[in-house]
């Protein structure tokens, strides 16, 4: 099976030994996006919803570099920080998807890069 690195300035640069998306086959597999703004290299986000929609708006990068939407995506993974911020999450991750969601699991965790509340993997397929 062949394997592309998938790669965009348009989405923060790996902070470790990871790439941004990996192509195999029709399958793009997405590292864990947190909320750091590709362009000032900084979390400039100020409470959850902002911090979320930066998250989605670095998938969305990733999508588009290898030619794919939100319609893509199959499968997603959220970690939050506190399992109380799943309701404000939920409302802004549901605004990116129209109709068909994909499957999903939502997790807290002790802690994650950056001190960041939110991060979000997604496998797609073309």
């Amino acid at each position: 099976m062949e394997k592309k690195i998938i790669t965009t300035l348009n989405a923060p640069a790996p902070i470790g030994p990871y790439n941004q998306a990996v192509l195999a086959g029709n399958f793009l597999f997405i590292s864990g996006q947190v909320a750091i703004n590709p362009v000032s290299g900084n979390i400039e986000a100020t409470d959850t919803q902002s911090e979320t929609h930066q998250v989605m708006q670095n998938l969305k990068a990733v999508l588009k570099e290898a030619g794919m939407d939100f319609s893509n995506v199959v499968k997603t993974t959220i970690f939050l920080s506190d399992m109380g911020l799943f309701s404000i999450v939920n409302e802004v991750y549901g605004r990116y998807f129209s109709g068909d969601f994909p499957a999903r699991e939502t997790v807290a965790v002790k802690g994650l890069p950056k001190n960041v509340n939110v991060e979000i993997s997604m496998i797609a397929a073309k």
